[in-house]
């Protein structure tokens, strides 16, 4: 987008020596005021004001840069764009600390309602309204995805607890829908755009009728839901358009979040995910706090077997395990690197790693990780190799405050 005109630039470049002193005394003040508040706060700058700035100079730059009478102020410029776009790169890495107040949010995954031939993705309508009252009597607030960004990048004093649907389901619109409706209670409803419509699955009609209230939100679940990181990514890519281009067409936009199907993918189908939503959720269980990566957010499945009330009031008084990064990033193993190192790094005034224990299912079978704790971070050592599909570690702890709690996931090939 054009900030100005190109007879305003050139009118700019030609300006005499006064004009051009004053020009090269603003880029001095303004090299001043970034080195003298040259720490993680100044980071903090919004993606927005950092974009504009740089919009606005490199609009001007091409006309500064054929006068050389300008190449000075023309050379400052340039060091600010990059200068800027650097902060702007590192932003989220930058960000990063430990926040020992940090509550979380605390995301439920469901899927049919009612269904009981299927136990491994049903839960009871009985047993769902209890989850309800749980968080209830717990006096945790339900979050409304509508601030998520808010609640997401800032410190959580008080648990909030966040509802989401996959595959949309008939039996949710005809079960589950009528109490949330009622009660008012926000969520996610995520989208398959190949199933809709189909024996079932809800319709364009029914999606469309619950999105119009405050507290729903629609998010896209891809438009096949087939194991996608076995897909080529060009195929992957076209699923992905597909999808958006369908939500387009039936809801008028593309949602900002993303549900992974399976919780299945590659690092290369998640940055991918990152050029197109704002969030991408997997299946994975764990707690979401400001340090989470939001393109991997946790969530912990409830079904019949994972939905008893006694492990369902354990697990919504969970804190989150904060962490500063996870190595390796690539979740998509391949015979080369199963089964991974891996690797967990904290923060340097975070307490307890030491307390942290994991469990995964090395072998096929469910048992404690052999665990190196290092300075700022833990080694976890696999004496076995993943099985097909899914590659999965759980780690926990307990501290003054409660029980603490991530995982992370990996797929095989």
């Amino acid at each position: 987008m054009a900030l100005a005109t190109d007879k305003e630039i050139l009118r700019l470049v030609n300006l005499p020596g006064p004009r051009l002193t004053k020009i090269l005394q603003i880029s001095v003040i303004l090299i001043f005021f970034i080195f003298k508040n040259f720490k993680s706060s100044f980071i903090k700058l919004s993606k927005f004001s950092l974009l504009f700035v740089c919009l606005l100079v490199y609009d001007c730059l091409p006309a500064m840069i054929t006068k050389t009478i300008f190449s000075l102020a023309a050379s400052i410029i340039k060091f600010i764009i990059f200068y800027l776009f650097f902060l702007n790169a590192y932003a989220d890495t930058v960000n990063k600390k430990y926040e020992p107040y940090e509550k979380g949010i605390l995301a439920l995954m469901y899927h049919r309602f009612e269904e009981n031939k299927y136990p491994s993705t049903n839960i009871k309508i009985n047993i769902f309204q209890k989850h309800l009252d749980i968080i209830k009597e717990n006096n945790f607030s339900f979050l409304n995805p509508k601030n998520f960004e808010l609640e997401f990048n800032n410190v959580s004093r008080e648990k909030k607890i966040l509802l989401t649907i996959d595959d949309a389901f008939s039996s949710f619109y005809l079960n589950a829908w009528p109490i949330l409706k009622r009660d008012k209670i926000p969520f996610i409803l995520f989208v398959s755009t190949e199933s809709v419509g189909k024996n079932g699955y809800m319709n364009w009609n029914e999606i469309i009728e619950i999105s119009k209230e405050d507290f729903v939100f629609i998010g896209n679940h891809s438009h096949s839901h087939e194991y996608l990181v076995k897909y080529e990514f060009k195929k992957f890519r076209e699923d992905i358009i597909k999808s958006i281009n369908i939500f387009k067409e039936n809801l008028g936009y593309n949602s900002k979040f993303f549900s992974y199907p399976f919780g299945e993918y590659s690092l290369k189908q998640k940055k991918y995910i990152t050029e197109n939503f704002d969030y991408a959720f997997g299946q994975h269980s764990g707690v979401i706090d400001l340090n989470k990566d939001k393109y991997e957010l946790p969530r912990f499945p409830i079904n019949e077997k994972y939905g008893d009330l006694e492990r369902f009031k354990f697990l919504i008084n969970l804190l989150p395990i904060q962490y500063k990064n996870i190595i390796p990033e690539e979740k998509f193993l391949l015979k080369s690197n199963n089964p991974p190192d891996l690797i967990i790094e904290f923060f340097n005034n975070q307490l307890y790693i030491n307390k942290i224990n994991c469990f995964s299912n090395e072998g096929g079978e469910w048992k404690a990780s052999k665990l190196i704790y290092e300075k700022n971070r833990i080694k976890v050592i696999f004496s076995e190799k993943f099985l097909p599909r899914r590659g999965r570690i759980n780690c926990s702890m307990q501290d003054k405050d409660g029980w603490r709690w991530f995982g992370t996931q990996f797929t095989l090939n």
